[in-house]
């Protein structure tokens, strides 16, 4: 059973930077593909990024850059020049399957998620 915990949201104003962190416990990080994932007020649940097992990075938002580090059980997620429209709860999530393509920006992929961290970008 891995546990996922987020940190680092807050209150930015826009055109500001963010660095959000999800640390892992109770599994062997490197075994598992990390994302990220945003969920706003009333709207469904959103793929931000993910980072495959060997550092392979893929992003929806060329604003936001995935790392980890792996000694550290860590993945990050740095924001910059945010919006009012990235205000949203941010999910860090584990997946220990293998897939391909656009396999890791769904949901269903994922066996692990994070409470969440709420970001909120003033205007």
């Amino acid at each position: 059973q891995v546990q996922l915990v987020e940190s680092g949201g807050g209150l930015v104003q826009a055109g500001g930077s963010l660095r959000l962190s999800c640390a892992a416990s109770g599994g062997t990080f490197s075994d598992y593909v990390m994302g990220w994932f945003r969920q706003a007020p009333g709207k469904e649940r959103e793929f931000v990024a993910r980072i495959s097992r060997t550092g392979s990075r893929t992003s929806a938002k060329g604003r936001f850059t995935i790392s980890r580090d792996n000694a550290k059980n860590t993945v990050f997620l740095e924001m910059n020049s945010l919006q009012p429209v990235d205000t949203a709860v941010y999910y860090c999530a584990a997946s220990s399957k293998v897939g391909i393509g656009d396999y890791y920006s769904k949901a269903g992929p994922y066996d692990y998620w994070g409470q969440g961290t709420q970001v909120t970008v003033s205007s």
